[in-house]
């Protein structure tokens, strides 16, 4: 936790710094143009699981490397238990390895040799420890890097199995990233996980999965998910949301809900956000963070 507290401080000096010259960058947002939602205090006897695309390259014209700093300090505020992290090119993954070593993560590069983005499972180091864990591809080859049927690239679903080392109380985080593009990727990299879930992972272990999974919730890849899965959104008792994906024009995007956080029969929802509230004044992502205080049962 000490090192924990050094990096935030840290991060608070370069945002000092920072503040004489951030009045100008193309991700700012103006206030009152939608609604802002916060980080609230931790449900009791939950655990909390955030999902963020902290997108690959540029926000509105600001690069990656303007933005890490930002996305690590909403990362901290949300102080997840677990966090799903989607688009982490290699750059990215370093920068959260460094600056967030309160973390530990499983998962590989969906383009093998150390290449492409990850689709990665983070999470707390001195409480959790992992049983299990593996990387799959969403394809017809799943146990090596390939692309599925339509997809314009490919994509994987990372899980890990993790323990309290305090309680024993264990659950499996599940984090993916859909096609942008194919349909039948979507629609069969879906059944895909809900196939191996169910086939694959113990029956009486709480399950959630967190993923942009890039389809509305009209869609077949969402009625599969929920075929297994609760959505936190729609049945946590305390939840406030709004669009996720805003292209820094959240204005014109609230209805765009294509993040989400789901859960099996042994979860429990108790809170659900979308943290709509930037970074002084600015976007952390295109996409805003979200997450979930889930009770296991």
């Amino acid at each position: 936790m000490l090192f924990q507290k050094i990096i935030s401080l840290f991060l608070a000096i370069l945002a000092f710094f920072a503040s004489f010259s951030n009045k100008t960058w193309d991700d700012a947002y103006v206030e009152g143009t939608f609604p802002l939602i916060g980080v609230t205090e931790q449900a009791e006897d939950t655990v909390r699981v955030c999902s963020f695309n902290i997108r690959c390259t540029d926000v509105n014209g600001v690069e990656m490397k303007d933005r890490i700093r930002i996305a690590v300090q909403k990362i901290l505020e949300i102080d997840p238990d677990s966090f799903g992290v989607q688009e982490a090119t290699p750059v990215w993954m370093e920068a959260l390895k460094t600056l967030l070593p309160d973390y530990a993560f499983v998962g590989v590069e969906r383009d093998g040799d150390g290449k492409g983005e990850a689709c990665p499972v983070f999470y707390k180091r001195e409480k959790y420890t992992v049983r299990y864990s593996d990387t799959k591809w969403l394809s017809e080859t799943p146990d090596v890097p390939s692309r599925g049927w339509d997809g314009a690239c490919n994509r994987v679903f990372t899980y890990a199995a993790l323990k309290n080392k305090y309680t024993g109380e264990e659950y499996i985080h599940i984090n993916s990233h859909f096609d942008h593009k194919g349909p039948q990727a979507q629609k069969n990299g879906a059944q895909e996980i809900v196939d191996f879930v169910r086939s694959t992972m113990p029956t009486e272990k709480a399950i959630v999965f967190t993923a942009d999974m890039n389809v509305y919730d009209t869609s077949e890849a969402y009625r599969t998910m929920t075929s297994y899965f609760s959505d936190a959104r729609k049945t946590a008792e305390d939840s406030v949301y709004y669009g996720t994906f805003h292209a820094a024009h959240p204005e014109t995007h609230q209805n765009s809900i294509i993040d989400y956080v789901l859960y099996n029969d042994k979860v429990e929802a108790k809170v659900f956000r979308v943290v709509t509230e930037g970074v002084e004044g600015r976007f952390v992502s295109d996409h805003f963070p979200i997450y979930a205080d889930l009770k296991i049962l």
